[in-house]
């Protein structure tokens, strides 16, 4: 099969969970940049990424690399790319998502346009064409430029990966799910150690442990731009990826998730999502608020995303938010605690300084991964 570069953007701190996850599904990895990790792979790869990968946004195919400080150099970069080796006759084409930083060309819509009239000239000289009716399958282009440095995408995607479909009832801020299993894997929670979310929202984070818990794909039940792409990728790879997903699932597996919130609303269409995720069974939801989190069990995790009051009014409630959580810790002294916030004063209101803290963007916005260790269980005797 054909060598292809893929590249996998990501939310920019969490280059090293999806680094790891690539590794692990078998690919080299050609490049780490802030934001985005490139690897090497095929046709095969391209689907595989897609349904397996927990934590990227989308996966591209690297169609070109060139050096561009003029719109004439742009031009003529695009027009040098064999986009009739990825895009057919009939194929609808365009550049969905220009992204400059740091570079002399800095119009987003000036650059889409000149790509385009670029992608236009190259496909009139390979097809004999003067028109292209665009009436075939979608082929999204996406351009970065740093540092006058282009690199130009095919979008295999569509959607971005963060939807897997099951999340059709959100809260006021939901977190993406690809970040979700990302805030997951930063910790070394296990599927034998319970964790609990006190607040649980869309219940995106309990319905993304769930589905690591029992080894879920998280794009087994969803289309992709590129499934009709078959003068690149023969739909049989499609097929046997679902497939390969589908066999590795365990639903016998025995774990311990909980899901609490103090809108009952919203636990039930946290609720509702888990079921149309196919892990309801696993998740214990209640309405409960996190004054009174307690629980029995030793050595748990708290993994949540927690109010950040970016409201205004919504600011007043945050300190007492934030101390009724530190208080919750106290009670739960041998717990590790792991929040995502753009709070400022998360650790003064906690009253504990964390143990490590990781820079996340959501987004545009500055988020802070605090980590409060707990003391590690002690090892069971074989």
């Amino acid at each position: 099969m054909e060598t292809l570069s893929l590249i996998a953007p990501c939310h920019f701190g969490v280059e090293a969970v999806l680094k790891k996850e690539i590794y692990d599904l078998g690919y080299e990895i050609e490049l780490v940049e802030d934001g985005k990790v490139t690897f090497i792979g095929d046709p095969e790869a391209v689907c595989r990424a897609n349904v397996f990968l927990r934590t990227p946004g989308r996966i591209l195919i690297r169609v070109g690399k060139f050096h561009a400080e003029t719109f004439e150099e742009l031009f003529q970069g695009t027009k040098a790319i064999p986009w009739e080796k990825y895009i057919p006759a009939n194929g609808k084409f365009w550049v969905a998502k220009a992204t400059s930083i740091k570079s002399k060309l800095f119009s987003s819509s000036d650059i889409q346009s000149i790509m385009k009239k670029a992608m236009v000239e190259r496909m009139k000289q390979k097809y004999h064409k003067e028109w292209f009716e665009e009436d075939g399958s979608s082929y999204p282009v996406r351009v970065f430029i740093f540092k006058d440095e282009v690199v130009v995408g095919l979008d295999t995607t569509g959607e971005s990966l963060h939807k897997r479909g099951y999340r059709k009832l959100t809260s006021k801020a939901p977190i993406a799910e690809n970040l979700a299993a990302a805030m997951i894997s930063l910790t070394p929670w296990h599927k034998d150690r319970i964790l609990v979310d006190p607040f649980c929202g869309s219940g995106t984070i309990p319905i993304e442990a769930a589905m690591m818990a029992c080894n879920m794909a998280p794009g087994m039940n969803r289309e992709f731009t590129a499934n009709t792409w078959e003068n690149i990728i023969p739909q049989k790879l499609w097929y046997e990826a679902v497939d390969e997903a589908n066999d590795m699932i365990d639903f016998h597996v025995e774990t311990d998730i909980q899901a609490f919130d103090i809108d009952g609303k919203i636990v039930k269409a946290a609720r509702e999502n888990a079921k149309l995720a196919g892990v309801e069974q696993f998740i214990h939801f209640q309405q409960r608020p996190v004054a009174d989190l307690n629980h029995p069990k030793k050595y748990g995790f708290i993994i949540t995303n927690p109010p950040y009051g970016e409201r205004l009014e919504d600011k007043n409630t945050l300190p007492l938010i934030y101390r009724e959580i530190g208080d919750a810790m106290r009670r739960l002294d041998s717990w590790s605690t792991y929040l995502i916030t753009s709070y400022e004063e998360t650790e003064k209101y906690i009253g504990r300084k964390a143990d490590k803290n990781r820079k996340i963007y959501n987004g545009m916005m500055k988020t802070y991964y605090y980590q409060f260790l707990g003391p590690k269980p002690p090892v069971r005797k074989k």
